[in-house]
């Protein structure tokens, strides 16, 4: 597998440490976060990264889960996901939120946490931060932070895995 660097050239086989790109991530996450801020990790990836860096910044209250699955565009195709309900354990109005994914790609599941998200009420302040921004995005949509950015062929997926340690790690294989 070959992935492209941000200038555009052709890097050789992708290689992405998922726990240099964790820490990376944790230094991101503090810089844009205010004291009241919570962290909604999206099922199951960002779930994970949220309630990992909720207790390494020990910061106070429960970690927010959100799943896409009612509001995506594709949910005749998809289903409902085996991932987990969304949880919101504080007060949505008015609240700073960080959300968090493992891999933003197209935008639309974004979309349409964003969407589940309002359902929920309104929220001063969202912010997207991710572990890897992989580009070929299909709706004007941008995190506030990216540990790292790379450019994969469309027909390879990649997402986070963890150990039963807690460890991170990513997977790419081929689309379905």
């Amino acid at each position: 597998m070959t992935s492209k660097n941000e200038a555009g050239g052709v890097t050789g086989a992708l290689s992405l440490d998922a726990e240099a790109l964790y820490q990376e991530l944790r230094r991101g996450v503090q810089a844009i976060a205010i004291p009241a801020a919570h962290l909604v990790g999206i099922t199951s990836g960002g779930a994970w990264l949220a309630e990992r860096l909720q207790r390494d910044l020990a910061l106070p209250g429960e970690v927010g889960v959100i799943s896409s699955s009612m509001h995506r565009d594709d949910f005749a195709q998809r289903g409902l996901s085996a991932g987990g309900q969304t949880r919101l354990p504080f007060e949505v109005n008015g609240a700073h939120i960080i959300l968090l994914d493992d891999v933003l790609y197209t935008g639309r599941t974004i979309r349409a946490v964003v969407n589940e998200l309002y359902d929920y009420g309104r929220p001063a302040r969202v912010q997207l931060a991710v572990l890897v921004d992989r580009g070929g995005r299909e709706l004007p949509i941008q995190a506030d932070f990216a540990a790292a950015r790379v450019t994969l062929p469309a027909s390879e997926h990649l997402t986070l895995a963890q150990s039963p340690k807690g460890d991170f790690s990513f997977r790419v294989r081929a689309s379905e």
